[in-house]
């Protein structure tokens, strides 16, 4: 059933950018409903791709974790997410980012929303995936080394093929006091080179290491392999805009966002 969330809504694809512009234009529009800037705000549907690619790390995360000096050494960018989380290597994917006031919806249901505006499209572009029901324990899983990948478990609301994680999510609120908007992004695996985060990591431990990287093969899937082709970002970007506007019963419109990307 189409629900309506919003009178106006805007959809913008950035295109490429660094982690540094991405990471930085995501918080701008969410700071854009709050304090003096508050009349700018627009909620907002971005897609958005990495180059270079690059680690983000949460925003609580240890830095440790990362081997910094060999993403360097293979040209991959590191970058701290404004949203918390584990680390994730963003390679081959498309990445999404939903901004909007928080009003009176929880973050269960903002993750829910979204994730099956997500699974729309995803349906939409021919591909069979569904919400996590469960929700693990976290603060039980992070003590493990083997959990510092985001990719190595679903949470509540996130999205899987067949049991294996295809879709990564983070959000966070942020307040001025009076008032809280939401930020929510996440990434939609089009491509196996996610796995390659094992390498990058400060894992001593061999078999901790073999565990990481057999975790990341058994639970995490792309669309790639899913549908046995290269993936067009564009077409699915596409479903993607198409899902959000079927599940949620608004129209983008696509005005770019020229005041936040100024100063993005």
């Amino acid at each position: 059933m189409k629900r309506t969330v919003s009178a106006a809504w805007r959809f913008v694809d950035t295109g490429w950018n660094t982690g540094d512009r991405n990471m930085a234009y995501d918080e701008a529009l969410a700071r854009s409903f709050l304090g003096e800037a508050m009349a700018e705000g627009i909620p907002t549907l971005r897609l958005f791709r990495w180059r270079p690619w690059a680690v983000s790390l949460g925003y609580n995360q240890n830095a440790a974790d990362l081997d910094a000096a060999k993403c360097s050494q293979e040209g991959i960018d590191v970058v701290r997410r404004p949203t918390g989380g584990r680390a994730i290597l963003h390679a081959q994917e498309l990445t999404y980012s939903v901004t909007l006031p928080a009003g009176r919806k929880t973050i269960h249901q903002v993750y829910n929303d979204i994730g099956r505006a997500l699974v729309r499209g995803l349906n939409l572009f021919g591909v069979d995936a569904a919400l996590q029901r469960s929700q693990p324990d976290f603060r039980s899983n992070y003590r493990q080394p083997s959990s510092i990948p985001c990719f190595t478990s679903s949470a509540r609301y996130e999205i899987e093929w067949r049991g294996r994680k295809l879709v990564g999510s983070a959000q966070r609120r942020f307040s001025d006091g009076e008032r809280e908007a939401i930020l929510q992004h996440g990434s939609i695996l089009c491509g196996p080179a996610h796995r390659r985060l094992a390498d990058l990591l400060t894992v001593a431990d061999p078999a901790v290491l073999d565990r990481l990287r057999r975790d990341l093969e058994e639970k995490t899937t792309d669309l790639s392999e899913i549908l046995g082709r290269e993936i067009d970002l564009d077409s699915l970007g596409e479903c993607v805009r198409r899902g959000f506007e079927s599940e949620w019963g608004v129209v983008f419109s696509t005005d770019h966002p020229q005041d936040v990307h100024a100063h993005a």
